[in-house]
């Protein structure tokens, strides 16, 4: 799948009762597996890298029938945590963790992005010093304990009257108000706020204070992102907009329709699924599923693209991806496939005449868009849409491409000024242009 995307697969298959050199792992009095797998994720760049995205999919595996309770995974590197009080046991109850040996278990989820019953992925995050290759143990066996906090969310609400996705990490969050164009939620303090926002139906604008506020104005921009088609490529500033039909409002039957669904959520990232069909351009026909994916820790979001129709006018057509021209923007950066808009003494809240409020201002903020250098993206700002910076692509083999959406501004505590911001999407984008790899090697048995 796409999201693999973060990982280079490096596979060593087959079985085997070897001991890696690596003690066992043991949890307790009543947790000691006899099965693990060893992978080894290696860090291909010279900077350390922290909180690092680790996807590791089912069929990369030895062992693939495996039940998703059963899969646990442990840093032997990390130190192992001592028998718990009873007085941590009394406040957690008895899900809380025993006594550790052999290293310590990581938080991860198990994922299924296509929704058969048979999980697809492990997923879990690391940090890795500059080139370091780190091994990590899949252990397999029945296992209860365990249980930890959300650090991203997501949903599918009747939100303003009519249904809206929402996702989000504790330092930004993301909403489709229009379902193709990303609105942009900035968070004064780590902490989810989705829930809130949705099941009161409170104004993004006029949430409390301390869960921060709506920061975008979309209309009819790209927003915090948003994907077309170049039918034209020589003619970026009229490219195809699924939201922006020709039968624009003109009802469902006849218009583009798109349905949303919940993919996963949490405790680590948070899927959310749009699916686009019925669009006619005028001179093309299209369908497309868009997943887009928060992650804890991140002030991005990813956005896979997979089109299932695709009948172009022509055979010069090109994928394209973009954002808006920040509101009162005073500078941008546009390089090797990085789009950067910042403003200054933004009015993030249009004064309420009906209530006579006045402007939210915003000393200074900024969003940002990352595509791969593999998509061969290619860069320009036009003035059509309310003004927008746009990249233009290949269409590829498989009519899938993908990016990443970026978020902040003055009030966050994470990249909230220019300098910070810049160098967060620069850093971001190389370690997205160079994943981790991952060797996974055979099975292995506990001699007894």
């Amino acid at each position: 799948m796409k999201i693999a995307a973060f990982v280079a697969l490096l596979f060593t298959a087959g079985m085997a009762n070897a001991q890696s050199g690596s003690g066992w792992y043991t949890e307790g009095k009543d947790y000691n597996p006899t099965r693990r797998i060893k992978i080894t994720v290696t860090n291909p760049l010279n900077v350390a890298i922290k909180a690092c995205p680790i996807v590791v999919p089912r069929t990369s595996l030895p062992m693939q029938n495996i039940p998703e309770r059963w899969i646990g995974i442990v840093d032997p590197k990390l130190p192992s945590d001592p028998e718990p009080t009873v007085e941590q046991l009394k406040t957690n109850s008895g899900y809380v963790r025993r006594k550790e040996t052999n290293g310590h278990y990581v938080e991860l989820q198990v994922d299924d992005k296509n929704k058969d019953g048979i999980w697809d992925e492990i997923f879990f995050m690391s940090d890795l010093a500059a080139k370091e290759s780190r091994d990590f143990y899949i252990y397999i066996d029945h296992y209860e304990r365990g249980m930890y906090e959300h650090q991203v969310h997501a949903s599918i609400a009747n939100y303003g009257r009519h249904i809206v996705p929402l996702w989000e990490s504790k330092d930004m969050g993301w909403k489709l108000w229009y379902p193709h164009e990303v609105d942009l939620h900035g968070k004064r303090a780590p902490m989810l706020t989705a829930y809130y926002e949705y099941s009161t139906n409170k104004s993004g604008y006029y949430m409390p204070w301390e869960m921060g506020t709506d920061i975008m104005t979309v209309a009819s921009t790209f927003g915090a992102g948003g994907m077309c088609i170049f039918e034209n490529p020589m003619d970026m500033e009229n490219p195809a907009r699924a939201y922006h039909s020709p039968f624009k409002n003109k009802g469902p039957f006849d218009d583009s329709r798109f349905a949303f669904d919940l993919v996963y959520n949490g405790p680590l990232r948070s899927m959310i699924k749009v699916s686009t069909t019925n669009w006619n351009s005028g001179k093309g026909f299209y369908e497309l599923d868009q997943y887009y994916t928060a992650y804890a820790g991140k002030s991005w979001s990813t956005v896979e693209t997979k089109f299932s129709e695709f009948n172009a006018p022509n055979a010069s057509v090109m994928f394209g991806a973009g954002i808006r021209r920040i509101m009162n923007e005073y500078t941008s950066v546009n390089k090797n496939g990085i789009a950067i808009s910042m403003g200054k003494n933004v009015e993030a809240r249009i004064p309420d005449e009906d209530i006579g409020d006045e402007v939210l201002m915003v000393p200074w903020q900024g969003i940002g868009m990352v595509v791969k250098d593999k998509y061969r993206p290619q860069y320009q700002a036009i003035k059509n849409y309310g003004g927008n910076h746009v990249f233009k692509m290949p269409v590829t083999s498989d009519l899938s491409y993908e990016y990443m959406i970026f978020g902040a501004w003055s009030f966050g505590e994470v990249n909230n000024n220019e300098k910070d911001f810049v160098k967060y999407v620069e850093d971001e984008a190389l370690k997205y242009n160079y994943p981790p790899q991952i060797a996974v090697h055979a099975l292995e048995t506990k001699a007894k």
